[in-house]
């Protein structure tokens, strides 16, 4: 297949250009290249998509496979006025960030979406689902509905730029600890590790699937979680628990940013990370297991330092404060 990337040079748009060139595909990588060079073995046209429809001159023509990974929908409307016309399959890499609430756990693709972010509303990061909704509504009306919509979960695995998952496998291997973990043990986690969304969304173009696919991983307690980054972990590291509100009234933040504690969701997000995978599944999507990509991000950060500053998760000194803390309380 003749595969044109809109990215290509970034976590999840680089691993599925490596996937493509390994299977054969003849790949092509439209980017600026702020974030590196694509993959070896695919074409580079190097270009920037805020200069406007100008920017896909040169990738003009026919196409069996487009994969657009946009946050932006000006730029996202743009490649669909100029390339949609003579693609052969579109992909658009949505997120589950699109769906209007997060509450109800087993919501399938059928759940309502946010209100698409006019046209008049340039792009920040706080409306970011409503960014997906408005790129999706362009998708399906640019392509007649026959673009697969691939709403992705929470993405990691090796390579992860976030740390919103690699901050507790990184965390136990550290030191000893003890270390701080949120009282929400039963509470699931729902992780897709990058190179199981890249297959699936090469799968997918070479199959022609159409339509909105959540892919998701599999659900998995916070508690087993925990359990397996300590089995991991030479350090034999113990834990200390913290309830929710206490974390709250000490300035601890949900999900991911600094001062956080990655996967612990606010409330009425009971079903963020507990969405249904099954239409995906039964259209070809394939998991690996969940403690192989745990342990492959373990490798990971052990490569890239498990003491590097992080995007998410609790500093040391951060973390020891709150630990000597609870104790005092405990003890008091």
């Amino acid at each position: 297949m003749r595969i044109l990337i809109l990215g290509g040079t970034a976590f999840l748009s680089k691993d599925i250009v490596m996937q493509a060139v390994a299977a054969g595909h003849d790949v092509t990588c439209l980017a600026r290249g702020t974030s590196g060079e694509p993959p070896r073995g695919a074409a580079w046209v190097r270009a920037d998509r805020s200069t406007g429809q100008a920017a896909y001159a040169e990738v003009a023509g026919e196409w069996d496979a487009v994969i657009e990974v946009a946050r932006d929908p000006k730029p996202a409307r743009e490649a669909l006025a100029s390339l949609a016309g003579s693609a052969g399959h579109w992909t658009f890499v949505s997120s589950s960030s699109a769906y209007a609430e997060h509450s109800t756990p087993g919501a399938a693709e059928d759940a309502p979406l946010l209100p698409p972010l006019p046209a008049e509303v340039p792009f920040s990061p706080e409306l970011y689902g409503e960014s997906k909704a408005a790129i999706e509504e362009a998708t399906q009306a640019a392509t007649n509905g026959a673009a697969h919509l691939c709403r992705a979960g929470l993405v990691s695995g090796p390579g992860d730029p976030t740390d919103r998952y690699g901050y507790w496998p990184g965390r136990f291997a550290r030191n000893p600890g003890p270390v701080l973990v949120p009282d929400i043990g039963p509470q699931p986690t729902q992780v897709i590790d990058v190179r199981d969304l890249a297959a699936w969304i090469l799968r997918a173009a070479e199959q022609g699937t159409t339509g909105p696919l959540n892919a998701m991983g599999e659900q998995v307690p916070f508690a087993d979680l925990v359990s397996a980054c300590r089995e991991g972990s030479a350090a034999n590291a113990t834990t200390i628990t913290a309830k929710e509100d206490w974390l709250v009234e000490q300035g601890v933040n949900y999900w991911a940013g600094p001062d956080s504690l990655p996967l612990w969701l606010p409330p009425h997000h009971e079903g963020f990370m507990a969405r249904s995978n099954a239409a995906a599944k039964a259209a070809g999507m394939v998991l690996r297991p969940w403690r192989e990509t745990l342990a492959d991000t373990l490798d990971d950060e052990r490569v890239r330092g498990l003491d590097r500053p992080r995007k998410a998760g609790l500093a040391p000194a951060t973390e020891q404060r709150l630990v000597d803390l609870l104790r005092s309380e405990a003890g008091s």
